[in-house]
This record gives structure tokens, sequence and C-alpha cells, in this order.
């Protein structure tokens, strides 16, 4: 890790911290007296000058009722710790990556469904990976069953389903 990366790290926790606090309209002296910070720290935490500790960010996090991630801290390059699971008409879909990102990644399990899919486009391209079963894919007119990882154009009209009467699980990444 760089010492221009710790540094830029620093001024933007400490940018974070006086944007929450002035998002409440709180002084130093107000946060020092909840927190148990004196206010020449937090001044000095907000200014980029002091190195901010957890001792300092976690009673401040507490205080402004945030994640340790929102006052600043840099990505923590696992994407699936703040994943939460979308539901969409019967479907799950759990992103896997950040939004947004030149590419994007999702878990979907999709149920057991006779139902005629509805077709629809997007930019970019497609890749699909069935994590178990075996998945419908219509692709303009043609059906294909996928039980491997499958790569194609995504600007043709398209719906991906489950090709049994069984749930099944894949992973869908886009860009």
């Amino acid at each position: 890790m760089s010492f221009l990366f710790i540094l830029a790290t620093m001024k933007n926790i400490g940018v974070a911290l006086r944007s929450l606090r002035t998002a409440r309209s709180l002084s130093l002296a107000e946060v020092s007296a909840v927190t148990g910070i004196s206010v020449s720290t937090l001044s000095r935490l907000e200014t980029g000058q002091r190195s901010p500790h957890l001792d300092y960010l976690v009673p401040l996090a507490r205080l402004y009722k945030v994640s340790l991630h929102d006052l600043g801290l840099p990505e923590t390059g696992d994407p699936r710790i703040h994943a939460q699971p979308q539901r969409r008409s019967d479907s799950t879909v759990i992103p896997l990556t950040r939004y947004p990102a030149p590419q994007q990644a999702f878990k979907m399990v999709l149920p057991a469904s006779r139902n005629e899919p509805k077709l629809v486009t997007h930019e970019g391209r497609e890749w699909l990976y069935v994590l178990s079963g075996t998945l419908r894919l219509l692709l303009d007119c043609e059906t294909y069953l996928l039980a491997q990882a499958k790569q194609r154009s995504s600007i043709l009209p398209d719906s991906i389903g489950s090709a049994a009467q069984v749930p099944r699980r894949s992973k869908s990444s886009a860009y």
C-alpha cells in the first residue's frame, strides 16, 4: 500500500466525518461530549492530520449511525459483503459486484416455471455460469438448454429461465 494511497484515504475519511457532523448540525464540542474524543483530535481527523484509527472511527460511526465503510474506508474487494438480494417477479437476484462497475455480476435463483417468458434486450455482452441444474435460454427465436458456461451477444431479445420443474441456480455477468 503506497504512502499516497494512505494519505488519500485519510483525507477521504476526514471529508466524510466533517460532512456527517455538519449534516447533523453538530459542533466538534458536541461530538466530543458524546464520543469522548477530544475536540482537537476530532478537528485533526476531519482535516486528515490525524490517523483515523478504529478507536476513533467506531464511536463516530455509532454516533452518526453509519457503517465504517460509509466513513470513506477503502473498498474491501469482496463485493458480497453488502449484497442485498432483490426479488424480481418470482426470481431472486443477488448482486456480486458493487454498482456502478464496468462489469456487473449477479447470482440468480430461478424457480421452476412453465410460463411463457418475456424477451428483453440490453447493451453489452453476457456470460452465464450454470451452478446447478439446466437453464432454458430463449435467444431471439431459438431455445437453448444450458448446463455449462455460455457467452453471447446480448443485443438479440432473450429470456432466461429454469428448464426443469425444480428451482435452479445460476450466475450471470454483464458489461
